[in-house]
């Protein structure tokens, strides 16, 4: 597959330097402008801070790229912008018909593969939704992960997920998931509150960063989840966030809802009933995962 490598990053992954992958659907749809372009040039600052290069990835008139300038980046978040959401069944379209899309988290992990970056920081995965043992929506994010050899750092999965029968298919399709600096997979706006305990504790980038070159270099392909809980001074308690999610997933119903667009939907419900803190809260956690996984980097390149 032919892609576009921004000339900093092919550089960086050139000379063995530290580069992080970033999503940009969080741009495109995740959250409402002017939030989004705010925290696009946010994120990209927070990883050239701690010493490492940003590769946002998203695909214009068909072509993948990795890395963008500043244009590119306000294109996807001009709410004005016709952007696809594009996982991996949708990349095949997009290439085909030369138009532009931000990728998912799978999308960006394949891509990011791709040009040989091995860290990647979003805000939280996809995973089993709830109620999937009859509607059978589970994301394309945790078979990525079991196949894409990249280190993706999140808050865990979204809350408004079924997290502990994500982690059993986590666990199914092999992927080591670590809690950093935590005993319990994060639930997203909030530090406690999943229900799932984290397979593997590791304290410090360094640990990460040995766990990932001894798995690669032993021939265990896939991907590894790293969940990072959300600063305390910017969580939301659990038991307000399930109400809001119980109401979100409620009008979700009603409004019949489907696909690809109900986690947006779910997000826009749970911002407008927690009076716009949870968007507060994402953007607070995403910068947090941006950070640690620039810490991931640098210390994997050391290795």
């Amino acid at each position: 597959m032919k892609i576009k490598i921004k000339d900093e990053v092919r550089e960086a992954l050139g000379a063995g330097q530290p580069v992080v992958a970033l999503e940009s659907t969080i741009i495109s749809h995740g959250l409402p402008y002017p939030d989004n372009i705010e925290i696009a040039d946010a994120l990209e600052q927070a990883v050239r801070q701690k010493g490492a290069i940003p590769a946002t990835i998203a695909i214009f008139d068909g072509l993948p790229h990795i890395g963008l300038d500043a244009e590119k980046l306000a294109l996807l978040a001009d709410p004005k912008s016709k952007i696809e959401k594009v996982s991996r069944r949708d990349i095949p379209y997009l290439l085909s018909s030369q138009t532009h899309g931000a990728t998912t988290v799978a999308a960006t992990m394949l891509l990011a593969s791709a040009a040989g970056v091995a860290v990647f920081a979003t805000g939280g995965i996809g995973g089993v939704h709830r109620g999937a043992s009859a509607s059978f929506d589970i994301s394309a994010d945790l078979p990525e992960l079991a196949r894409t050899s990249v280190c993706v750092v999140c808050a865990g999965p979204k809350a408004i997920l079924d997290i502990p029968l994500t982690l059993e298919v986590l666990e199914t399709s092999g992927v080591p998931v670590i809690g950093y600096q935590c005993d319990e997979v994060p639930a997203f706006w909030s530090q406690s509150g999943s229900g799932a305990n984290v397979p593997l504790r590791l304290d410090t980038a360094e640990e990460i960063a040995s766990l990932l070159s001894h798995k690669w270099q032993a021939g265990l392909e896939g991907g590894v989840l790293v969940t990072n809980p959300v600063p305390e001074a910017d969580e939301i308690p659990a038991s307000e966030v399930q109400a809001a999610i119980a109401s979100a997933l409620e009008q979700a119903e009603i409004a019949g809802i489907t696909g690809k667009k109900v986690t947006p939907f779910l997000l826009d419900h749970i911002r407008k009933e927690t009076d716009g803190r949870s968007l507060s809260t994402n953007k607070a956690l995403v910068l947090n995962n941006a950070r640690l996984a620039a810490d991931i980097a640098r210390a994997y390149c050391i290795k």
